[in-house]
C-alpha cells in the first residue's frame, strides 16, 4: 500500500490521496464456453475468484462548486484571436477550449444515461489535477452545466471520471461510519500504453510514437473489441485515444457497470496472456488445447505479425537481439544451427529468421525435434509479439478513475478524442487535433463565415466550426445508441414490474 499526501498552502485545501498497489499473483481462471456456431459465450459465475484484497477507497476534502447557465455560440460569435505563440497548458487556452468546444451535454448523458438529470451523473466522482498539481478527489455536480462552471472557475489541466456511489460524494464525510460510502457502479475499463511495449517496438521508445509502432495499438483494438463482444456480449464500447501513447476501452452496457470487483478481476484475467515486465523470460505460457479465444486471436494478429511486426518492426535484426528470439524455441539443437546461420550473415531481416525456423525444422538439423513443440512455440512467440498488453490494475477496480474523453493532454496538447473502432486502422494519433489547431480553426471560420454561409446560416456549434466535428459526431452518435438501448431496457423492466403486479 502506498499512500501520497499533496498539501496546498491553505490548510483547508489539504487533499489526501490514498491509492493501492496490488502485487498478488494472478490466480488460472476457469472458464466455460459455449462455441457453437464460432460465438463463444463466457459465463461470469465461473470466471472469477474470491482471493484477491479489495480496493481501499481513498479520502480527500470537497469543495465547492460554481452556478451558473453556459452560453450557445452561432455564426455571430466572436472569433479567439491567437496570438503569435501560444501554449497549450496556458490557462486562457484551456478555458476556451472547455467553454466553447468541449460537449458537455452528451457527456452528461453518457454518463448519466438519460437526458434527465438523476443521480448516475449526480452521485458521480470527478477528480481534477490543478495547475499546481494539487488531486481533488470526490468532487460531484448535479448537472453538466455545474461541472462546466466549476471547470472554468479551477481550470483544471485534466479530469478524470470516477464511479457512481451510493450517495452524493460531497456527503461521504455525513455519514455515520466511512464503510457506508461505496462505490456501486462504473464502467469496465481497459487501458493500453505503448510503453509497455518498449522491448518489442524498434521505432519508438518511452513517450515517443509514430504510425508503426501505433499498429500495436490497432491490434490491441480489434482483439480486445472482439472478445468483449463475442464472449461476453457488451456492445456499448467507447474507445478513446489517450492524447499520447495508448488508448481506453470503456465499457458503457448496465451488466458491464454492475458487476462487481470479483467479476471485474475474472474478466482482466481471462483477457490477460502478456505476463511478465521487459526484463521477464518467457511472457506467454498457454495451456494446450489452446482456449477459443486465444485461436481466435491468433487468426485476427496473424497478418500483423507478417507484416507490422516482421516488416516494419523487424525486430530481431540486430544479434543481440535475435537471441532473444532463440531463447523462445524448444530445441538445442535447432538453436545451435540458426544460430550459425545468422551469425554469418549479420543484418539478416526477421521476416527471413522467421522463415528460416521452418526450413531448417523440416531439413532435419535437430533429429530430436518435436514439430508439435515448435508449433506451440510458435504461436506463443507471435502472441508475445501481437497481443494486448493491458495494465490490468485499470480494469480490476470499481473505483478506479480514468482520463475523460476530449480532455487535453497537458504534454501533447492533443484532445483525447473518440476512435471508431469499426475503422480503426485509418485512426492516425499523429493527425488528431491539439487545442491550438482548434482555436485557429475557429479563427479562420469567423473570418470566412459570410462568404461560406452568409447572414441566413443556421446556428452552429463551435465544435461544428473545428476539426474536432468528426471526433465529436462519434460521441453523438455512440450515446444516443446507449441511451436508446437504456430507454428500451427501462421499459421493459417497467412492463415486467406490471405483469408481475398484476398477476
Amino acid at each position: 500500500m502506498e499512500s501520497t499526501e499533496i498539501k496546498q498552502e491553505n490548510e483547508n485545501d489539504i487533499i489526501d490521496i490514498t491509492m493501492s498497489d496490488n502485487s498478488e499473483g494472478v490466480e488460472q481462471l476457469s472458464v466455460v464456453a459455449d462455441s457453437t456456431k464460432d460465438n463463444l459465450k463466457v459465463q461470469l459465475d465461473d470466471l472469477f475468484s474470491d482471493t484477491e484484497p479489495q480496493f481501499e477507497i481513498p479520502k480527500s476534502n470537497s469543495h465547492q462548486n460554481c452556478t451558473g447557465e453556459p452560453n450557445s455560440t452561432d455564426v455571430s460569435d466572436s472569433s479567439f484571436h491567437l496570438k503569435q505563440e501560444i501554449r497549450p497548458s496556458d490557462p486562457e487556452v484551456m478555458k476556451t477550449y472547455y467553454q466553447r468546444l468541449f460537449p458537455w451535454r452528451y457527456l452528461f448523458q453518457w454518463l448519466n444515461h438519460s437526458p434527465v438529470p438523476s443521480n448516475d451523473f449526480g452521485h458521480r466522482e470527478f477528480a481534477f489535477t490543478l495547475q499546481n498539481d494539487a488531486y481533488l478527489r470526490y468532487q460531484s455536480f448535479p448537472t453538466s452545466d455545474l461541472i462546466r462552471k466549476d471547470v472554468l472557475r479551477l481550470q483544471p489541466t485534466r479530469f478524470e471520471i470516477g464511479p457512481i456511489y451510493n450517495t452524493n460524494p460531497r456527503d461521504r464525510k455525513t455519514l455515520a461510519k466511512s464503510s457506508a460510502f461505496r462505490p456501486i457502479e462504473k464502467e469496465l475499463c481497459f487501458d493500453i500504453d505503448l510503453t509497455d511495449y518498449d522491448d518489442i517496438r524498434t521505432c519508438c521508445e518511452k513517450a515517443n510514437i509514430c504510425r508503426k509502432c501505433w499498429k500495436f495499438i490497432t491490434m490491441a483494438m480489434k482483439v480486445l473489441d472482439v472478445a468483449l463482444r463475442e464472449d461476453f456480449g457488451y456492445k456499448h464500447i467507447l474507445w478513446v485515444y489517450s492524447g499520447r501513447r495508448g488508448a481506453h476501452a470503456w465499457v458503457c452496457d448496465k451488466n458491464a457497470r454492475n458487476i462487481d470487483d470479483q467479476k471485474r478481476r475474472a474478466i482482466a484475467n481471462y483477457l490477460e496472456i502478456i505476463k511478465g515486465g521487459a526484463k521477464s523470460g518467457k511472457k506467454v505460457n498457454q495451456k494446450r488445447p489452446l482456449h477459443p479465444h486465444t485461436l481466435r486471436s491468433l487468426e485476427i494478429l496473424k497478418n500483423h505479425f507478417q507484416n507490422d511486426v516482421l516488416q516494419d518492426q523487424n525486430p530481431w535484426e540486430a544479434d543481440e537481439k535475435f537471441v532473444r528470439l532463440l531463447d523462445l524455441l524448444p530445441d538445442r539443437t535447432l538453436n545451435e544451427a540458426l544460430m550459425k546461420k545468422w551469425s554469418s550473415a549479420p543484418g539478416r531481416a526477421s521476416s527471413a529468421k522467421w522463415a528460416d525456423i521452418d526450413t531448417l525444422a523440416k531439413t532435419g538439423a535437430s533429429k530430436s525435434l518435436d514439430a508439435k513443440m515448435l508449433l506451440e512455440a510458435k504461436q506463443d512467440i507471435v502472441l508475445e509479439y501481437t497481443y494486448p498488453r493491458l495494465d490490468i490494475e485499470v480494469s480490476k477496480h470499481l473505483n478506479h478513475l480514468l482520463k475523460s474523453p476530449f480532455v487535453i493532454h497537458p504534454g501533447t496538447g492533443r484532445v483525447c478524442v473518440p476512435i471508431d473502432a469499426n475503422h480503426c486502422e485509418d485512426f492516425n494519433p499523429l493527425t488528431v487535433p491539439t487545442v491550438t489547431d482548434l482555436l485557429k480553426d475557429i479563427d479562420e471560420w469567423s473570418n470566412t463565415r459570410e462568404q461560406n454561409f452568409g447572414e441566413s446560416a443556421r446556428k452552429l456549434n463551435d465544435w461544428e466550426k473545428t476539426r474536432l466535428k468528426p471526433y465529436i459526431e462519434i460521441f453523438r452518435t455512440f450515446v444516443n445508441l446507449l441511451l436508446k438501448d437504456e430507454r428500451e431496457d427501462h421499459m421493459k423492466d417497467e412492463t415486467e414490474e406490471m405483469v408481475t403486479t398484476d398477476f
